[in-house]
């Protein structure tokens, strides 16, 4: 005959029943262990297979230390940083062995249960596997890591008032900003007035609708001795939700160095230049006396005759001495104007970007040639576009090359003294200007012998010249010069009638 369980034991047997099949169902592994230092499994939940690949069986009885990452064995007595404790309760994230010898990531809450003496009984334990959710962590920070230790500036801004959110160490260091406190800048302050209301704000619709945007917008920094630029902007997405933009993700680069670099670059290319303009003049020292010198005997002429008149008493002595001086101050005027264009020529100044006229530059340059071109025989024809383009340029360069180029042709024709395809008629060097479109196309054009195909591709090597006393830097200076306007310099001949000089500049944006 049964005995009829007690109403009370019978509730007990219920409820354990209940928890054990929660704990059966449970995705999560349940275990007890012994305390320390084995932590030898007493009981587990199913879910073991499902985790570590043992059943049941297999695992009870086996020490729990065993099964840690080497790394990972002391994280509870070390107290390390994937150890968290609050109320009696620890949890640890840490690698342990699966069946198969691989590691999974397991996250444990564990709770001591101990006697009336304190004494520890066992240990509950209650693990899920994190192995997805600790394989994003690392990469994301590794992806931090890459970011922190890049040397390109990143930075994060939020959509609406873009305030920084983040800054790394690249970005702080150039910006001179606080790692902890980013939100005290916004975007637009690291840029002038005009780029923030303009090219900021279109580079930034351009990321929000296509996702990104790529250029280079200069930053304007509180320091003048640093530079950056803005390269890259990336719009990131809610893509959960309304795909909204959550924030701004900037890539900018320092270019101090760079900039530095490009300013010693162009004081290089300046100083080149300036030489190149003095052993121009130096070549040219005879005929520029020669031409000199006619201003200075007409003086001279004017005041022996004014002088000899005087003295033989004529009839009307003031308008004599009127008539003299007015001849007079006319040749001075054009030995001063002499003067002048050489020494504008010759001086050495700082790149200067100005707007003239480009046939006035070629008539200018055609006079301080004049006295070479008459001794060699040479008449210049000018076939000038009738718009008269204006130029935004470095004048005294731009002339320079024009020198150079006006130089050449007119050398060109020094082995024809003796060719019978020279006559005594006058050699001409026509220089031409046409606008087409926004660029401007400058030809120079002689009618010599021309240059032979080898020496067309040498002919911008520096320190290549087909001249006895030529240094062979002319040419090299005046590519480099129109290179740095934007522009390109080329040079064709079929090698027996003659050599055309081709120079194309931009006209809006030189």
């Amino acid at each position: 005959m049964s005995v009829p369980m007690p109403a009370a034991l019978e509730q007990c047997r219920a409820e354990a029943d209940r928890y054990r099949l929660l704990a059966e169902q449970s995705t999560d592994m349940i275990s007890r262990q012994t305390p320390a230092p084995d932590w030898t499994y007493i009981d587990v939940s199913p879910a073991v297979e499902r985790l570590l690949g043992y059943t049941p069986q297999e695992i009870i009885g086996k020490p729990a230390r065993d099964l840690f990452h080497p790394d990972d064995a002391d994280n509870l007595s070390s107290r390390a940083e994937s150890v968290r404790y609050a109320k009696g309760m620890y949890t640890n994230v840490y690698r342990y062995r699966h069946k198969l010898g691989h590691y999974v990531w397991l996250e444990t809450t564990s709770r001591t249960i101990r006697d009336e003496d304190g004494q520890p009984l066992e240990i509950i334990c209650v693990s899920r596997d994190v192995t997805e959710r600790e394989q994003a962590l690392q990469s994301m920070r590794r992806l931090a890591r890459v970011v922190e230790a890049s040397s390109d500036m990143i930075l994060f801004c939020s959509p609406d008032a873009l305030q920084l959110t983040y800054l790394n160490e690249s970005a702080c260091q150039t910006l001179g900003a606080r790692p902890e406190n980013p939100g005290a800048l916004h975007l637009p302050e690291l840029f002038d007035e005009s780029t923030a209301a303009t090219e900021l704000q279109a580079a930034l619709s351009q990321a929000a609708r296509e996702g990104s945007w790529e250029g280079a917008l200069e930053m304007h920094l509180s320091t003048q001795q640093r530079n950056a630029e803005v390269r890259e902007i990336i719009a990131h997405r809610n893509r959960r939700e309304n795909m909204k933009v959550e924030y701004y993700s900037i890539i900018a680069r320092d270019i101090t160095v760079k900039r530095k670099a490009e300013e010693e670059v162009k004081r290089h290319q300046l100083e080149m230049a300036h030489l190149s303009r003095l052993l121009s003049v130096g070549e040219m020292a005879t005929g520029l006396a020669h031409e000199l010198n006619q201003p200075l005997a007409a003086i001279l002429n004017y005041s022996r005759g004014a002088q000899r008149r005087l003295e033989e008493g004529c009839e009307d002595p003031v308008g004599t001495a009127n008539k003299a001086i007015e001849l007079i101050s006319r040749q001075a005027k054009r030995a001063a104007e002499i003067i002048k264009r050489m020494r504008s020529f010759v001086r050495k100044t700082e790149y200067q970007r100005l707007r003239f006229p480009i046939n006035d530059a070629c008539v200018d340059v055609s006079k301080f040639l004049h006295q070479e071109a008459q001794d060699h025989n040479i008449r210049f024809e000018m076939d000038l576009d009738p718009s008269n383009p204006t130029l935004l340029a470095d004048k005294i360069q731009i002339e320079q090359v024009l020198l150079n180029l006006m130089r050449n042709a007119i050398e060109a024709y020094r082995d024809c003294d003796d060719s019978d395809d020279c006559s005594n008629a006058p050699r001409p060097v026509i220089l031409s200007t046409r606008r087409s479109g926004a660029e401007l196309h400058i030809t120079v054009t002689d009618r010599a012998k021309g240059i032979t195909a080898e020496g067309l591709n040498k002919l911008f090597e520096p320190f290549y010249t087909s001249k006895a006393t030529g240094l062979g830097m002319g040419l090299p200076i005046s590519r480099t010069i129109i290179e740095t306007h934007g522009g390109q310099l080329w040079a064709e001949s079929d090698g027996h009638s003659g050599t055309c000089f081709h120079l194309r500049l931009p006209l809006k944006d030189t």
